[in-house]
């Protein structure tokens, strides 16, 4: 984008000129670049708007707009042709003070977003937007608004609906800003309600699953909860005893015990990276019929069956016998409630 240069002025004599300070050329230069992208993202706007956004006299945005529509890139020929140059909807322009891009060069090919990869993205957006910390946040709602105009295809209309644990993240995220312990009722492994009193150090998630990592004040050592397994939750107002930075938390997410069942399975290989977390340290793999056969640890049957389902026909569950037990039960249950 090229901006054209001022004649020099005659000041009182023969000799001496006012040159236009480089500057000049300079802000205007930067003015530019910040109004096209503003105007493309707008689609359509008023000189007034414009000006009030700016901080600018109308005039200002006037004469911009006039530079912007002589401005562009060479085309094949080398030349400015029609096609090369910026054009506006002249009759908005000029008799209603309106600006709208009609023709766009060089920053109109910068890579879009396909209609599904836009999607995918707002609705993103809208689960944290859903989130009661993040509750009518603008900058969020005016970025699915850039990518829904900035895809190459309109995106596919979609709703994300919150969860339950939606209210216990807002409680814990508001415990560990506020550096205070929460209380707040499990059940455990062995389907066990327990009483619990955590300093809350980290919260992650695994797929839809989410979790609380934090020093247990029951177990005295650091423990993972997960968040659909929480009730009756509330922050106390005692400070917490123990910090992320004096607290190693390991960086699996899973951490093994002395209880824990350990299953042997027939896993696809491509997916072994999907169940690493339970596969214990040193665990090796052998190949049986195009399958990696390998152990895994589980707190409880309960789990085992969540994973076999989240990978159908990926994971087939090899020994011990109670855990296919366990396995074929639940599936069998689910394909009963179908048939009936």
């Amino acid at each position: 984008m090229t901006t054209p240069t001022h004649p020099a002025t005659p000041i009182k004599g023969p000799t001496m000129v006012r040159q236009v300070p480089a500057q000049q050329a300079t802000d205007k230069l930067a003015f530019l670049l910040s109004l096209v992208p503003w105007l493309i993202d707008r689609a359509e706007v008023t000189v007034t708007e414009a000006a009030e956004h700016f901080g600018v006299p109308e005039q200002q945005i006037r004469d911009a707009v006039m530079l912007i529509s002589v401005s562009g890139i060479p085309g094949e020929t080398s030349q400015y042709q029609h096609g090369d140059l910026f054009d506006i909807a002249w009759d908005r322009f000029e008799e209603h003070g309106e600006i709208v891009l009609t023709h766009l060069v060089a920053i109109d090919e910068s890579p879009r977003f396909s209609g599904r990869e836009a999607a995918a993205l707002i609705a993103g957006l809208q689960y944290l937007s859903a989130l009661p910390e993040n509750a009518d946040r603008g900058a969020i709602d005016s970025l699915m608004a850039k990518l829904a105009r900035g895809a190459s295809a309109s995106p596919s209309q979609l709703g994300v609906e919150a969860s339950e644990s939606d209210a216990t993240l807002a409680v814990i995220r508001t415990a560990v800003a506020a550096g205070v312990q929460v209380e707040f009722h499990y059940v455990d492994s062995r389907g066990e309600h327990e009483h619990r009193r955590v300093d809350p150090l980290r919260i992650e998630s695994v797929d839809a699953d989410w979790y609380l990592r934090g020093w247990d004040h029951v177990r005295e050592a650091v423990r993972t909860f997960r968040l659909d397994r929480i009730s009756s939750l509330g922050a106390t107002t005692r400070p917490i005893n123990h910090h992320a930075g004096s607290v190693q938390l390991p960086d699996e997410l899973f951490e093994g015990s002395a209880d824990d069942f350990v299953v042997t399975i027939d896993v696809a290989p491509s997916a072994l990276p999907l169940i690493a977390d339970y596969i214990p340290h040193g665990a090796g793999s052998s190949d049986v019929d195009g399958r990696s056969r390998t152990t895994i640890r589980v707190s409880h049957y309960h789990g085992l069956k969540r994973l076999v389902a989240s990978l159908p026909g990926v994971v087939t569950v090899v020994a011990p016998p109670d855990a296919r037990r366990a396995v074929a039960e639940w599936a069998g249950a689910g394909a009963a409630r179908y048939r009936s």
